[in-house]
């Protein structure tokens, strides 16, 4: 195909995923509105009531929202890091996923960090948690895990949004060329006058790369930040030092999940099955087995280290989690985190596209279930026998969770029609390299 031609055809097929659409569109995006709804619903009738209306009591102050806000933290770390590091290693695939990555990353970002003030209660006291001077000359302690969230979270935000702006800005020149009216004002504002000079490209390769090479580190930094959230403290089941990989490898293999969740579905409405192909799919499932065999490999160390250390309270814990009150959350989990994966290394499953589907959802639930049994179980059975306690979530807990996802693919639907979900311009790129 002439070269001109095929720029052209790039261009027709991925910005025109971005106008009208489907029935099939519409009904994804009420359901998510609703269920968004529903959750602040649910949050506004807690504000109302106080926090008695959810599930969390003593021993149990952590439950559902804080595990929400792991999982979330984690499928946004994920995503920057995927696009980041396959840019380092010059992975010709990651044309297919890095867009739906880094939206996803930010919109995680936006969703997990809703729940620290949800988790408050009296949110109206918010203030309290931000490090700034104030008239009654409070400050926050600064050797607090939680202080340390504020800001590992809030920096990761900020990189993140760049790095995803900063690779659109040549897919929204694009787009400036080919909408009109509204759309086509915003995108010229958006794309900052470029023209595609020698220069520009110069200067956008250059930081580009920097953006990519500055996120990598950042991202394995911020999700340790959040492991010691649990592993500064001293209870049992969280006072360990394999929390900070831990945490970091399970944050890419669910994140890596949720990108096979999010564009198998996308690639057949937009009709993208040109760009994004099964050998594309069969690379990333690569990943997801990787990732899968590292964490499989942390539960069984995490054990190890219980049994090794001759602690009774580490021991009692983990036999607690295997054989407890929770034994079928946690046998569920082993299962999608560590059964299930072990398929994709037959060739044939890992080239199966509904299959990769079916099982990045298991994926997404194993990894849900493994911050709520790390949470939960902990607390439930601490030191002190006349402390224990168990935990059951409520209908507000869960109505709120529900509504976190809905606001999740609220955004996720609302970006495909904004904006490009492929990078054009490294798809021509790719293709002038044929």
């Amino acid at each position: 195909m002439n070269l001109k031609l095929f720029y052209d055809h790039v261009e027709q097929d991925v910005l025109g995923a971005m106008r009208k659409p489907k029935p099939v569109y519409w009904i994804a995006l009420g359901l998510s509105v609703l269920a968004f709804v529903c959750g602040l619903g649910a949050w506004g009738y807690q504000i109302f009531k106080g926090m008695g209306v959810a599930g969390i009591t003593h021993p149990v102050g952590w439950g559902v929202y804080i595990t929400n806000f792991v999982f979330w933290v984690g499928i946004a770390h994920s995503g920057t890091l995927i696009s980041a590091v396959l840019y380092l290693f010059r992975a010709r695939f990651r044309s297919a996923f890095n867009r739906t990555a880094e939206a996803m990353t930010v919109i995680a970002v936006m969703t997990a960090g809703l729940f620290p003030f949800i988790h408050l209660g009296r949110v109206w006291k918010a203030y309290y948690l931000f490090p700034y001077p104030n008239q009654r000359l409070l400050w926050v302690n600064f050797r607090s895990p939680l202080i340390w969230d504020v800001f590992a979270i809030s920096t990761y935000f900020t990189i993140s949004l760049i790095f995803f702006y900063v690779g659109m800005v040549p897919d929204l020149a694009a787009a400036r060329r080919h909408f009109t009216g509204f759309r086509q004002r915003l995108y010229k504002i958006l794309s900052l006058g470029w023209e595609g000079t020698l220069d520009q490209w110069r200067h956008y390769n250059r930081l580009y790369i920097f953006l990519a090479a500055f996120a990598t580190p950042l991202v394995v930094s911020v999700h340790s930040v959040v492991s010691w959230d649990f592993a500064m403290s001293i209870v049992p089941g969280w006072h360990s030092t394999l929390f900070a990989p831990y945490f970091v490898a399970g944050a890419i293999f669910s994140g890596t999940g949720m990108v096979i969740s999010l564009t198998v579905p996308m690639r057949k409405i937009l009709k993208l099955e040109t760009y994004i192909t099964v050998d594309h799919y069969e690379k990333i499932a690569k990943v997801l087995l990787v990732t899968a065999l590292i964490v499989s490999y942390s539960y069984i160390v995490e054990l190890c280290l219980a049994l090794y250390s001759g602690n009774l309270f580490e021991i009692s814990v983990f036999k607690y989690r295997m054989g407890g009150h929770y034994r079928f959350l946690y046998w569920v989990m082993i299962f999608c985190n560590v059964f299930m994966p072990l398929t994709l290394f037959i060739k044939k499953l890992r080239r199966n596209i509904k299959y990769l589907f079916v099982l990045s959802l298991f994926v997404n639930i194993g990894m849900w279930l493994e911050r709520f049994i790390i949470i939960v179980t902990s607390l439930a059975k601490e030191y002190d026998p006349y402390s224990w306690g168990t935990y059951t979530p409520r209908l507000v807990e869960i109505a709120v969770t529900i509504g976190s996802f809905g606001m999740f693919f609220m955004f996720f639907l609302i970006f495909t029609k904004m904006l490009p979900v492929l990078s054009i311009s490294e798809i021509k790129e790719q293709g002038e390299g044929k």
